[in-house]
């Protein structure tokens, strides 16, 4: 298949180029004046997918590090580097602020890109790391020094099929493929086309890529292990979910079949209220939505706090003997999250069977009977009791487990359990539906419709 009609939507054009350049190095340039002008040891370099061009088209976020040197404080790192990042903002004109990954960082708004000021070490090699980041400058050495210059376009491909299958991206959100993971990709099987037939064809979990012959692989157990080149103790495939290395072998393995230049765009949802209600009533199942005010608190976490949440509260519905058929969760990031519990079974009998011991072990039998006396009976040779089930239905048992004295038996995140317990609502998916944003319809579209995104 040609790919240069692809590339021309994706491959950023010379007046982007020239663009995105000029901005960063007059950022650097700031920067680093800032830093001389104020006695900061400190020196701004370029990196990320603008640095190595691998960037896809309106892409383009511009990743500035402020190197120190290796015998500075974290504590002056972080001060120092913070201060320059929001001088840079105010000389330059935007607006900023400050997030955490390792340790914190200024995000700014400048001219329409949003830029990181990251504080970082100047380090040689992996053996010098001192924080998560600093390796970020060595990953950009080698990728520049071993991918060659036709190999960008194949990264450029690689990238945008995942983020067309929805693989693309190592945050928690996504548990997929990390851009510099593409990068690797390219590097050990050639070209694009190389990267999916060998997905198709030869992957399967525990694969290990190690291109440095660093022999580490065997010490991760990851799905998918990809030896750092610059640092053997780091998987870089570890973000990558086996759900999502599964989804992505599967849209390798419909691509070799059937090449389409659809396969490069995202794939458009079209429904409404009545169309997704009429999918939920034809499963004849019971859909509860628990809607709350989603914590201030940064995506990764935010995410993972409500991946906990979900799971312990499926295991708590499941003990309470409901059947939970699906379930999940979406937020907007801002002021709405929302839990999914789809049921097959939501509502109980008056009574559940109590099994007890066997009549020969007399010591249980007595302390059973001692308990329960003539309202127990014999199921061939064991004791047996009916008891009422606790909860009636699933809306008795989730007020009772999110009220406020009884929501510390959730296993979840402080600021999830805080806003859950403060702001819950619990409803059946056909009393608020027609309310829905368009940002909830497409989720419950794709919960719905879990493999639309593989096919075309």
């Amino acid at each position: 298949m040609k790919y240069d009609s692809v590339l021309k939507q994706i491959k950023p054009d010379k007046y982007e180029k020239e663009k995105v350049t000029k901005l960063a190095g007059k950022i650097i340039a700031v920067l680093n004046h800032l830093a001389e002008k104020n006695d900061i040891p400190a020196e701004a370099t370029l990196v990320g997918s603008v640095a190595k061009g691998t960037w896809l088209s309106g892409k383009a976020d511009v990743d500035i590090f402020l190197k120190f040197p290796l015998e500075t404080s974290m504590r002056e790192l972080k001060e120092k580097g913070l201060y320059l990042g929001y001088e840079c903002i105010k000389k330059i004109g935007g607006y900023g602020e400050e997030r955490f990954a390792s340790h914190p960082y200024v995000t700014g708004k400048l001219e329409g890109y949003e830029i990181d000021f990251v504080p970082c070490y100047s380090i040689k090699s992996s053996k010098q790391l001192k924080s998560a980041v600093d390796r970020t400058i060595l990953h950009n050495i080698y990728i520049q020094q071993n991918l060659k210059k036709d190999q960008i376009d194949e990264v450029l491909l690689l990238k945008k099929f995942m983020d067309s299958v929805e693989c693309y991206g190592s945050e928690f959100k996504v548990g997929g493929f990390a851009g510099y993971l593409c990068e690797l990709l390219i590097l050990k099987y050639d070209d694009f086309e190389g990267v999916l037939n060998a997905a198709a064809q030869e992957w399967k979990p525990g694969l290990i890529i190690d291109l440095e012959n660093l022999k580490t692989g065997e010490k991760f157990s990851e799905p998918l292990v990809c030896v750092d080149p610059v640092d053997e103790n780091r998987n870089v495939a570890a973000a990558l979910t086996l759900k999502k290395m599964a989804e992505f072998v599967i849209a390798s393995r419909n691509f070799s079949n059937k090449p389409q230049e659809d396969y490069f765009s995202t794939r458009n949802i079209y429904t409404n209220p009545e169309s997704i209600l009429k999918q939920f009533k034809q499963r004849k199942t019971k859909t509860i939505l628990i809607t709350f005010k989603a914590p201030d608190i940064p995506p990764d976490a935010l995410y993972a706090q409500l991946e906990k949440t979900k799971i312990a509260l499926t295991k708590k519905l499941v003990d309470e003997g409901f059947m939970v058929e699906k379930s999940s969760y979406w937020t907007n990031e801002n002021d709405l999250a929302i839990f999914i519990l789809e049921f097959v079974l939501w509502s109980l009998p008056a009574y559940q069977k109590h099994w007890g011991p066997k009549i020969w072990n007399q010591v249980h039998q007595n302390k059973f009977l001692e308990k329960y006396g003539e309202d127990a009976y014999l199921d061939q040779d064991r004791w047996v009791v009916e008891l009422p089930w606790k909860y009636e239905d699933a809306y008795s048992f989730l007020k009772f487990i999110l009220a406020e004295e009884n929501i510390h038996h959730l296993k979840t995140g402080k600021q999830i359990k805080n806003e859950l317990r403060r702001t819950y609502k619990i409803n059946d998916i056909d009393e608020v539906i027609s309310d829905m944003e368009l940002g909830v319809l497409n989720f419950l579209f794709k919960f719905l419709n879990p493999n639309w995104h593989l096919w075309r």
